[in-house]
């Protein structure tokens, strides 16, 4: 019984899987469905990690990942306004579809509430690091941190419009 190590299962539990993966997996399933509209979508994630990862000499954890799908989801948002605008309903019509398979992939959205109640926080630590009051010549710098914490938590221009509120008043 020299293999009997081997075959034992393993008391560890498994770890759990990367975004990466997850996405690989789902990429499996879409073929076996044969749905071919959600397959397409997500090959262009893959393949745009694959060139992240290719470009930077990298591998690519989920914050990065995560990033890379909010890049695309800003691009189909803004390509479906532009078709919208074009009366171009076919095609926005498919950039809304992608837009939909793209948005399973992102961790749930901080509210418009809890966005400002981050970045009242963040400015305020900021303050007291300067020695006075953060004001709109620091937006800089709050954006910087306000970037690091919410990372694919929040959409940034909801973010950007909340710093400049708090800086403001």
């Amino acid at each position: 019984m020299r293999f009997a190590s081997i075959c034992r299962p393993s008391t560890q539990p498994e770890p759990a899987m990367s975004l990466k993966d997850q996405i690989t997996e789902d990429m499996k399933t879409a073929m076996r469905a044969k749905d071919s509209e959600r397959l397409g979508t997500i090959r262009l994630l893959l393949a745009a990690c694959k060139q992240k990862e290719v470009d930077e000499r990298i591998v690519l954890d989920d914050v990065a990942v995560i990033a890379i799908v909010d890049k695309l989801i800003k691009q189909r948002k803004d390509s479906i306004t532009a078709f919208t605008q074009a009366a171009r309903m076919d095609l926005a019509d498919k950039e809304a579809a992608e837009l939909k398979v793209l948005e399973a992939y992102l961790p749930a959205r901080l509210s418009a509430e809890e966005v400002a109640a981050e970045v009242k926080a963040i400015v305020a630590g900021l303050g007291e690091e300067l020695g006075r009051t953060a004001g709109p010549g620091d937006m800089g710098k709050v954006m910087g941190a306000v970037k690091a914490r919410l990372a694919g938590k929040a959409d940034m221009g909801q973010v950007s419009a909340a710093v400049k509120a708090a800086l403001a008043g």
